[in-house]
Formats: C-alpha cells, structure tokens, sequence
C-alpha cells in the first residue's frame, strides 16, 4: 500500500515537475515517488491552476536559453578545436580548413 500525499504535496510536485527543468525522473527520485504516480499527478492537474501563467512564461524562457545555451557551447567547442588544431599544425594551417 502507497504512502497518502496530501493535495498540496501532489500540486508542489506537478508545480516543480512542470516548472524546474528536471527529468520528470530526477523530480520523483528527489521526491521519493515513482515516475509513473508523478506522471499521473501531471496530468490530473496539468489544467488547473498549479502553475500560474508567470511561471508557464519562466519555463518557456528558460528552455530558450537552455537551448541558445547549448548552442553557443557547441560553437566555442568548434573553435576552441580549431584554434587548438592551428596551433599544433602551425599558423599556415590556421584558416586552411575554413579556404
């Protein structure tokens, strides 16, 4: 038999699920319930107002810059590569890749 959450526990859950950018596993491990009661808790409240329009706004921002993130981390490795590359190789190399 499962342990009783109260409703305000189970909205706290769907709130930080919905909201902190965390695997849905990550958030039920923290919160020692298991993915799938987590996932059912979403989605009974996933239409009520757990999550104010503000934080709905926070979460789409955030996950821009997470992505933008993620890009301008895979350039600066394309560079620093390349850089790293034309000083082994020597400076004649150094935008023969890019020619």
């Amino acid at each position: 038999m499962g342990t009783g959450r109260t409703d305000e526990f189970r909205k706290d859950a769907v709130r930080i699920a919905l909201t902190s950018g965390l695997s849905r596993q990550q958030v039920a491990d923290d919160l020692g319930v298991g993915k799938s009661t987590l996932n059912k808790w979403v989605t009974a409240h996933r239409d009520t107002d757990v999550v104010s329009s503000e934080d709905r706004e926070l979460v789409k921002e955030n996950e821009r810059l997470r992505r933008e993130n993620r890009i301008l981390k895979e350039e600066r490795d394309i560079l620093t590569r390349i850089i790293h590359n034309a000083c082994v190789d020597g400076p004649d190399t150094m935008f023969s890749a890019v020619l």
